[in-house]
C-alpha cells in the first residue's frame, strides 16, 4: 500500500481503548484476552509484564467491554467492539458485554518524591472513581455510609477510610446494581517500586495491603479482579490473607499473546504501511521477547519505529524503550558488580547466555540484598529473555537468558559506558597521560591494562568497545581535545588527542588493531603501526601547525593489550 494513501494513524502515546477506537487509530485486536479471562475463571488474576507492553490499552480495553454505563448515563462503548475478534467468539461471551458495574484504578501516577505527595495521588485517583460513582451516593440508606461515601469522594476521608474504599466501593455497587462489581487495578506496584527506591517503602506497603486485601480476600462483593504490574510481589508482603491469585508472568502460557506483538501481527502492521522491507530491522532491534512460548516484540518501539519510518523512509533504529525510563536498575546492578557479575556482563554484552536461578515471589526490599535478586529483577521486567530451562532437583528453576534485542543491548552498553566514565571521573590518571606525552610505551600499556581489568567489556562490536573506551579516558586530560575518525593522508585514523596550545602540546595519533588470541597482540600493535605510517595520519596535523606529534599503535585482546611508539 503507498504510504501517501495511508489515513490511519498510529496510536503514538495512546493507551486509552476508547481514545484508540474512537480516534480510528491503528489497533493491534487483543479482544480475545476477555474470553481468555472468562474461560479461565479466576476470581484474582495479576499478569506481569514489562512496562509499555500494552498493560494499560488492555485494562482500559476490558472496562469499555464490561461495564455497565447506563445507571450513570455513561456512553454505550459495545459499537467499540465491532469488527474485532470478541466479536465472532460467540455468545457465551459476547452475553457479559456491558453487564457489570467497574471499579478502575491506575496507580502509575502514584510515582511522586515522598509518602505524602503519592499518597495524596492515590487518594485522588480513589476520590475520582468514587465522584465517577456519584450517582450510588442518594440511594445509599444508611447516612453514615452516605456520608462517608462523600468524605472519600471530595478527598477529605481519613487514611482509613481510603485503605478500606475499594472494598466499601464493592459493596455499594453490589447493592445498587444487584450484580458484584469487576474490579481492574492498572500498574499497581509502580507506588511500591517507586517507595523502595525514594525510601518509604514500609509506609506505602502499609497502605496498598489493606486497599488491595480488603477488596480482594474473600470479598462478597466481587465477580472478578484483574491487576497489571510489572512484577510479582509476593503474597506476604501485600498480599496477605489472599487465596490463591492466579499471577501470570512472562514464564507462564496464558495471555501469552495478549501483551505485545507477535510476529503475524508485527507483519500486518508493517505490510499496512508498505514497510515489508523493514522486517528484519524491527526483528533484530525490537522482537526478542518470550512470554511463556511465544515470542513478541515490543510494542512500544514497534510502534515508534513505524511512524518515524512513515516520514523519512532512511530513519535508523533508535531505541525508542530506554527513553520511558532511566533504566536505573541496569545502572545499579552495574554499581554492586562482582568479578562474577562482570564476567556475566561481558558474556550477556558479547551476545551470550548466563543461567540464573529464578524466583518468582520478590518484595522490592529485597532487590538488592544479592545480585541473583538483581538478576531476577531484571529477566522480569524485560531487560533479559529465556532461551531454556532446567531444573535443579529442589523444585527450582534455573533459566539461561541473554539480551533479548540490539535495543537492549545499547542500553546495557550505555550504561556500562556510563558508569566507566563516572568511575574514571575519580581516578588519578596522571602516570597514565604522562606516559603517553613522554613517549613511555611501557607505562602506558601497564596503566591502560590496569584500566581495561576495571571494565566492563562489550566485545559483540570488539573494535568499536576499545575505541569508545579510549575515547572516554583520553577525553580526561585538560588541555587537550580528542576526535575520531578525522581524515588524514590516506585514510581516517582512529583516535587523535590534540592540545588546544599548538605551541606547548602535541598531538598524538592512536591506531587500533584487535586480536583473537593473545600470542597475536605483537602482530596487531606491528599491523597498527604500520597503517599510521603508509596512510600518513599525521599529514593534517603536520599540515595544522603542530611540530610535535605523536604515534602509537595499539593491539587489543581482552582486557590485555600491546603498545607500540613510532620514533
Amino acid at each position: 500500500m503507498n504510504n501517501e494513501t495511508i489515513k490511519t494513524p498510529l496510536p503514538i502515546g495512546k493507551s486509552s481503548f476508547e481514545k484508540v477506537m474512537e480516534g480510528g487509530y491503528y489497533y493491534v485486536d487483543k479482544t480475545l484476552f476477555v474470553k481468555d479471562l472468562l474461560d479461565k475463571g479466576a476470581e484474582v488474576t495479576l499478569c506481569t509484564r514489562p512496562r509499555r507492553f500494552g498493560k494499560t490499552l488492555n485494562q482500559t480495553m476490558l472496562k469499555c467491554f464490561f461495564e455497565d454505563t447506563t445507571p450513570f448515563g455513561g456512553k454505550d462503548t459495545r459499537a467499540l467492539f465491532n469488527g474485532l475478534k470478541i466479536e465472532s467468539a460467540g455468545e457465551r461471551y459476547l452475553q457479559h458485554q456491558g453487564r457489570y458495574p467497574v471499579i478502575f484504578l491506575s496507580f502509575k501516577e502514584a510515582k511522586r518524591a515522598s509518602f505524602e505527595e503519592s499518597y495524596a495521588q492515590l487518594k485522588k485517583n480513589i476520590a475520582k472513581e468514587f465522584e465517577r460513582h456519584g450517582y450510588l451516593a442518594e440511594k445509599i440508606t444508611s447516612q453514615k455510609n452516605r456520608d462517608l461515601f462523600e468524605k472519600i469522594a471530595n478527598g477529605s476521608g481519613s487514611s482509613i477510610n481510603y485503605s478500606d474504599s475499594l472494598a466499601f466501593l464493592s459493596e455499594c455497587l453490589a447493592n445498587h446494581y444487584n450484580k458484584k462489581p469487576i474490579i481492574l487495578i492498572d500498574e499497581y506496584d509502580v507506588p511500591l517500586e517507586n517507595a523502595w527506591f525514594r525510601g518509604f517503602y514500609e509506609e506505602m506497603i502499609n497502605f496498598i495491603r489493606p486497599l488491595l486485601s480488603s477488596s480482594l480476600k474473600d470479598s462478597p462483593h466481587l465477580q472478578f479482579a484483574v491487576m497489571t504490574g510489572c512484577l510479582r510481589v509476593s503474597k506476604e508482603s501485600i498480599f496477605t490473607g489472599l487465596n490463591n491469585p492466579d499471577v501470570i508472568s512472562i514464564l507462564d502460557t496464558y495471555y501469552s499473546e495478549r501483551f505485545g506483538f507477535t510476529q503475524c501481527e508485527m507483519d500486518a502492521m508493517l505490510e499496512y504501511y508498505g514497510l515489508m522491507d523493514k522486517r528484519e530491522a524491527v526483528r533484530d532491534w525490537y522482537d526478542g521477547y518470550l512470554f511463556g512460548n511465544t515470542e513478541v516484540y515490543n510494542p512500544w518501539s514497534g510502534i515508534h519505529a513505524v511512524s518515524k519510518w512513515l516520514v523519512n523512509i532512511n530513519e535508523l533504529p533508535k531505541p525508542y524503550w530506554s527513553n520511558t525510563s532511566g533504566n536505573e536498575i541496569v545502572r545499579e546492578l552495574i554499581n554492586r558488580a562482582d568479578s562474577e557479575t562482570k564476567a556475566d556482563l561481558e558474556t550477556l554484552t558479547a551476545g551470550g547466555t548466563i543461567s540464573k536461578l529464578i524466583h518468582e515471589d520478590i518484595t522490592y526490599d529485597e532487590i538488592y540484598k544479592s545480585n541473583d535478586n538483581l538478576w531476577n529483577f531484571l529477566f522480569f521486567t524485560g531487560y533479559l529473555k529465556k532461551v531454556g530451562e532446567t531444573a535443579d532437583g529442589k523444585g527450582r528453576i534455573i533459566v539461561e537468558m541473554k539480551i533479548p534485542n540490539m535495543e537492549l543491548g545499547i542500553i546495557f552498553e550505555n550504561k556500562i559506558q556510563e558508569w566507566f566514565n563516572e568511575r574514571i571521573s575519580g581516578k588519578n590518571l596522571d602516570t597514565f597521560f604522562n606516559a603517553i606525552l613522554t613517549g613511555d610505551a611501557e607505562t602506558f600499556q601497564t596503566e591502560l591494562e590496569a584500566l581495561l581489568g576495571e571494565s566492563i567489556s562489550f566485545m559483540d562490536s570488539a573494535e568499536n568497545f576499545y575505541h569508545g573506551f579510549m575515547a572516554g579516558i583520553l577525553s580526561r586530560l585538560d588541555g587537550y581535545r580528542v576526535t575520531s575518525n578525522r581524515e588524514s593522508g590516506k585514510g581516517r585514523s582512529d583516535l587523535v588527542m590534540y592540545a588546544v596550545n599548538k605551541r606547548t602540546g602535541k598531538a598524538v595519533i592512536f591506531e587500533f588493531k584487535v586480536a583473537k588470541k593473545f600470542r597475536e597482540l605483537p602482530a596487531a600493535c606491528a599491523e597498527a603501526l604500520k597503517q599510521i605510517e603508509d596512510n600518513n595520519y599525521a599529514a593534517y596535523w603536520d599540515d595544522d601547525g603542530y611540530d610535535n606529534i605523536m604515534k602509537y599503535g595499539i593491539g587489543f585482546c581482552g582486557k590485555n593489550c600491546e603498545v607500540g611508539k613510532l620514533g
